[in-house]
């Protein structure tokens, strides 16, 4: 196969260049990050997010088997648009916060799909409860920062969100989608 000699140097320099380097990504960026939730009240969707959590991550995606999360989630801080449905979220029936105020995941494995993805597997714990979970999520470079998309699907009454009358299904649907994106900056920016 012949090689171009005029096209190698444009390569190299395209290849030193190249704004992807390997580091481990451990300092969450929160005024970027954002953890957001779409539950169904009578087959329309509802959209909320929670305004305060924090994250550990280390991350670095030329060894992806070796990163590490654990997420906190402030329950109080749930904004599902109105005052009222906050108040109601807050309460017994479904956070209970006086007795349950947080909410954690800790994950127990990472590892590679095709593509810029990858498999988050660990523990969920919301109201005492804690139950397996498996989130897929996809990893870019985005200024120098690591920028993690993801989402996953849980099921409410697992963790008893919802009791008594609101356990009902047809009112509140029981699957609930979550949406993470975690912006990070690299272990070095800290320095």
């Amino acid at each position: 196969m012949p090689v171009c000699l005029r096209c190698v140097p444009a390569l190299l320099a395209a290849f030193v260049s190249s704004p992807v380097v390997a580091a481990e990504f451990n300092q969450l960026l929160s005024h970027k990050s954002s953890l957001s939730f779409v539950s169904k009240q009578m087959g329309v969707p509802v959209e909320g997010r929670f305004r305060t959590f924090s994250a550990a991550l280390a991350f670095d995606p030329a060894r992806p088997t070796a990163g590490q999360a654990r997420v906190s989630l402030d329950l109080a801080s749930v904004d599902a648009g109105s005052r009222e449905a906050d108040d109601e979220l807050v309460g017994k029936s479904w956070f209970n916060v006086k007795a349950f105020p947080t909410a954690s995941f800790v994950s127990t494995a990472i590892r590679p799909l095709p593509g810029e993805r990858f498999e988050l597997t660990g523990k969920l714990t919301i109201k005492g409860r804690t139950q397996d979970l498996s989130a897929p999520f996809t990893f870019r470079q985005e200024s120098g920062n690591g920028v993690f998309d993801g989402a996953f699907t849980l099921r409410r009454l697992d963790f008893l969100i919802g009791e008594g009358a609101w356990s009902d299904v047809g009112v509140v649907a029981n699957e609930v989608q979550i949406k993470f994106r975690f912006v990070a900056a690299p272990a070095a920016a800290s320095k």
